[in-house]
């Protein structure tokens, strides 16, 4: 087994800003005695295909460098491979735009990151699970449905390159459409398949998304557990008026809101949906959401 962090570089993660702020980072962590090797990607996914290949090579400790679509790749390549194996480790230098899976430790970010590196700080992570139709993934932030789903898949699909913008103006046509929708599931070991109509529901491991957006307060990294958001059939005036408190946790004290903590769900839908997961936007036929307790080291 390799003792050193192989650290896999998304070159394009921040409009660009990894390849500038890299190498001073870099410099930095092997001067304080971390062993590094570099990898950079040069196409979407290839990180996945990387981080596989180098976990079979021995490789256990992996840097992220970029946003959290990285992390979310590595992860993927090294789950289901290391699922019943000593658990990974997985340390971030965030060059990225989102950066959301670190706010639940500081809002420093790369300064943060290197000094938990260089103080050889870790803790335990779960891995949550998706089984959908056509396989599985695995990831450490949160996946959504419904109203945020789709205003990230309307930018990532029509406005990437638009930046605060094409964000804005993705929520503004969402706001339009305004699709209120059921996403049919059972929590545990409920009877009852819930199909009430809702705003969207987030299956979170971590409290935030969209680098500072609060959606999911109450959840931790490491209690074996899915935290559960739906936010039900609010309407348009209601959602503007209430949008801020995604970004304070407050929003869950809506009459409308509800969370539990879940340790399985399974999900009965007629068809793929759209879906967010860690800030990449995938079309799945979701089956069964469960949790891998502790089985990841996150370096923080």
């Amino acid at each position: 087994m390799s003792d050193a962090f192989l650290a896999v570089i998304n070159p394009a993660a921040g409009g660009g800003r990894s390849r500038k702020l890299l190498q001073p980072a870099l410099d930095r962590l092997r001067a304080g005695g971390i062993e590094i090797d570099v990898v950079a990607t040069n196409a979407p996914r290839q990180a996945a295909e990387i981080a596989r290949d180098a976990y079979g090579k021995g490789y256990r400790r992996f840097i992220a460098v970029g946003g959290d679509g990285t992390s979310y790749e590595i992860v993927n390549g090294i789950f289901p491979l290391s699922a019943n194996a000593e658990p990974p480790t997985l340390a971030f230098l965030p060059l990225g735009t989102g950066n959301s899976f670190q706010r639940d430790f500081t809002d420093q970010g790369v300064e943060y990151a290197i000094e938990s590196l260089l103080a050889r700080r870790s803790r335990p992570c779960d891995v949550l699970r998706l089984r959908h139709q056509e396989g599985v993934i695995h990831y450490i932030n949160l996946l959504s449905m419904g109203f945020s789903a789709d205003v990230a898949t309307l930018r990532a699909r029509h406005f990437s390159g638009w930046g605060e913008l094409g964000y804005q103006s993705s929520i503004f046509i969402c706001l339009a459409r305004f699709r209120r929708r059921a996403f049919p599931l059972r929590v545990d070991d409920e009877e009852k398949t819930d199909r009430r109509p809702c705003l969207f529901l987030t299956f979170s491991n971590s409290k935030f998304t969209g680098g500072t957006m609060m959606i999911a307060p109450r959840a931790e990294i490491d209690d074996g557990l899915i935290e559960f958001v739906r936010w039900g059939p609010i309407g348009r005036v209601g959602l503007v008026r209430n949008l801020p408190k995604l970004y304070d946790g407050t929003h869950i004290e809506h009459p409308l809101a509800e969370r539990r903590a879940a340790k399985r769900v399974q999900f009965f839908l007629d068809s793929p949906v759209d879906v967010m997961v860690d800030g990449e936007v995938l079309t799945l036929h979701c089956r069964e959401l469960d949790v891998l307790p502790a089985a990841l080291n996150v370096v923080a």
